[in-house]
């Protein structure tokens, strides 16, 4: 009971912490939307950087990750720490260094915003709006999920899952509401300097505890030989490359990163930032995921629809450095959660509630008001509803996660021919978002298929092609489908194909 009381205070206590900062930054947020939600465009390299990481360090990363590698092997190192460090650290430069530059002319603070501008659309705004939003939904759920499975591992089933979903919907509902992006960035650095941290002390203290990295590897291979060999099991090619390729372009379109391309204080801020990136993923996701694969030659017991990583430390550290790397995976946990769901508050309020009450872009004191208000309460129900959610809802954290990766990544492209290609229409940019969401979607909700086979249809579809996932298969869609209508369709009266040109002086 004493050791219960100790891990919960430890967690509580950094809880806390976080809450007092956002108090602070409260105070020192303008009460205008470009601050509330970009913190004015001034973050500098650290914080950018930091926040970035912090933001992307989810109940997938910590637990879900380490869950996989303890399971079918480290190669999932390959996918995360190494392929998505680059591929990501790319896509930064390619399309969030171009959406700095025009956003910082026009004044973006969405990436439905910035596409309803270019070509006249106000459907495309929302509808952009919308998907995003749809997909935030389940990401979203997998940090309430997550949380609920630590304090679950934490305190030995103590405390039910119920408890530790809800505890962070509350936290977060009452951080988005207080901080803006300003608290939101400075806790996400303060978090991500501990996390990274912990994450190293606590590898050491194990490789320690049982003789060293070398001694770890060498029972790894005793108990799990296929695990210290490449590939093999899940680990095809095909899976390596849809999977990395599937996060990377999916976390370049979720809201709490993308508007992060517009937050930049600088173009030095933003290229520092992307060359740093691959450094900072491999010194945190290498020793997370190999933990996991060691846990696996080491013989730990990870009791059903718990975590590798709690199991692992339960057994070689003490309690109360288990209820401290908890503590740092719970506030990684609400560093995600509280830059989505601030993200997707302006998502609801710029691209929804504006179009569809008729209200424009047009902004005063009654107006503004109106909109936090909206803001706030769209705040409080998605929260709630994703934690209910996440109380009846099946799969692992990777599955969730991977879902959600995908439904996003089907954005990417045609956000990048839109950005780079001047001859993208209007048509061709609903022909690839919508089409390779409806691909994607027949394949990951069997739902549809459900209901097309009640109204006579026959849409039952493969689970892989060749080995490639639909999600990788659908951003291809997304591609021909975009370029192809494009072709042979004439741009809309209304759309505006030199939004996005910059010249040699702002782009250099």
């Amino acid at each position: 009971m004493a050791d219960t009381a100790l891990q919960l205070g430890i967690v509580g206590a950094y809880m806390v912490v976080a809450l007092a900062v956002g108090a602070v930054a409260y105070r020192l947020t303008e009460r205008t939307a470009e601050d509330y939600y970009l913190a004015s465009r001034t973050l500098g390299t650290v914080v950018l950087l930091f926040t970035t990481f912090a933001t992307l360090l989810s109940a997938f990363t910590f637990f879900g990750g380490p869950n996989l590698a303890f399971s079918a092997g480290p190669e999932w190192i390959l996918v995360m720490g190494l392929m998505d460090g680059i591929i990501f650290a790319v896509l930064w430069y390619v399309l969030g260094y171009k959406q700095w530059l025009v956003g910082k002319r026009h004044g973006y603070v969405t990436l439905g915003e910035m596409l309803g501008d270019r070509f006249g659309s106000t459907a495309l705004r929302v509808v952009v709006a919308g998907v995003s939003l749809f997909w935030l939904f389940p990401y979203v759920m997998l940090q309430q999920k997550g949380a609920g499975q630590a304090i679950v591992g934490l305190t030995n089933g103590a405390v039910p899952f119920w408890v530790g979903a809800g505890g962070i919907t509350l936290f977060m509902i009452a951080y988005v509401a207080l901080s803006g992006m300003r608290g939101v960035a400075w806790t996400d650095t303060l978090q991500g300097l501990f996390m990274l941290s912990l994450i190293w002390v606590a590898v050491a203290w194990v490789l320690s505890a049982v003789g060293g990295a070398g001694e770890a590897t060498a029972l790894l291979a005793t108990e799990k030989p296929a695990f210290v060999g490449l590939g093999g099991g899940i680990y095809t090619p095909q899976y390596i490359i849809s999977t990395a390729v599937s996060i990377a372009f999916g976390v370049t379109m979720f809201p709490q990163i993308n508007q992060r391309f517009f937050a930049a204080g600088s173009k030095k801020v933003l290229k520092r930032t992307f060359a740093l990136w691959p450094v900072l993923v491999l010194l945190l996701f290498v020793p997370a995921f190999m933990l996991g694969a060691w846990a696996a030659g080491l013989g730990v017991t990870v009791p059903e629809g718990g975590n590798v990583i709690p199991a692992l430390l339960g057994e070689y550290t003490p309690t109360w450095f288990t209820a401290l790397v908890i503590a740092g995976a719970m506030a990684a946990m609400m560093s995600s959660s509280d830059s989505m769901l601030l993200s997707g508050s302006s998502y609801l309020t710029r691209d929804l509630y504006r179009p569809l009450t008729g209200r424009g872009d047009a902004s005063d004191e009654q107006t503004d008001r109106r909109e936090a208000l909206v803001a706030r309460l769209g705040v409080v129900a998605f929260a709630t509803l994703s934690f209910v959610a996440s109380l009846y809802t099946p799969g692992t954290l990777v599955q969730i996660g991977d879902t959600a990766f995908s439904g996003f990544a089907q954005l990417t492209v045609p956000v990048a021919l839109a950005l780079y290609w001047q001859r993208t229409t209007r048509s061709g940019m609903y022909a690839g978002v919508i089409g390779s969401q409806v691909f994607y979607g027949l394949h990951v909700f069997p739902v549809i298929a459900t209901v097309a086979g009640l109204l006579g249809l026959d849409v039952a579809l493969p689970t892989a092609y060749m080995g490639w996932t639909p999600g990788v298969v659908g951003i291809l869609v997304g591609l021909l489908l975009t370029v192809a209508v494009s072709l042979t369709t004439a741009p809309a009266a209304t759309e505006n194909r030199t939004a996005y040109a910059v010249s040699g002086i702002e782009s250099d």
